[in-house]
């Protein structure tokens, strides 16, 4: 048991020598190993926040670029639209305008026709009346050259309507 007290007991010389070795200890473990872990722990969080930051960043510029891509998306498709307008518009005034052309053509051609018939109408009547004229003429020469009788003016009469149906 003796041995055990000796243990227990408290040597004033050898607390304090214990202490300063503990102190000492803990100087050298502060300058030698918690210092470089502090630094390390540091760099590896300063380079953490500068990762976070940097990502931030890029979603920030990401997000940027996504917005200006779809603005760039929503003019494109807003000038297609109007393009594809434009061209229906133009398309429209384009097939008006050459239906427009079209009647005008045929009304002209229509014209056209009506005054060559009338035209042909007019020659082919002054053609017959030219024509009844002589056969008149020639039907008053016979006559003037002799007195007609009733059967005479008949055939005079038919030779007329005779020479009449040869010429239409």
């Amino acid at each position: 048991m003796e041995l055990y007290q000796a243990l227990i007991t408290l040597d004033g010389w050898t607390f304090l020598a214990q202490i300063c070795n503990l102190m000492i200890q803990l100087v050298i473990f502060k300058k030698f190993l918690l210092k470089p872990i502090k630094q390390v722990i540091a760099d590896r969080k300063a380079k953490a926040d500068s990762e976070i930051a940097d990502a931030q960043k890029l979603r920030t510029e990401a997000e940027a670029m996504k917005a200006e891509y779809e603005q760039n998306l929503q003019n494109a498709r807003t000038e297609a639209n109007q393009i594809v307008a434009a061209a229906q518009k133009t398309a429209t005034a384009r097939s008006e305008e050459i239906v427009g052309e079209a009647r005008a053509q045929a009304a002209a051609l229509k014209q056209k026709a009506e005054a060559d018939i009338a035209q042909e109408r007019k020659k082919a009547v002054n053609e017959v009346k030219d024509e009844i004229g002589g056969i008149a003429m020639e039907i008053a020469s016979k006559v003037v050259e002799r007195e007609i009788s009733e059967k005479d003016h008949k055939d005079l009469i038919d030779e007329f309507i005779k020479n009449v149906g040869e010429a239409s």
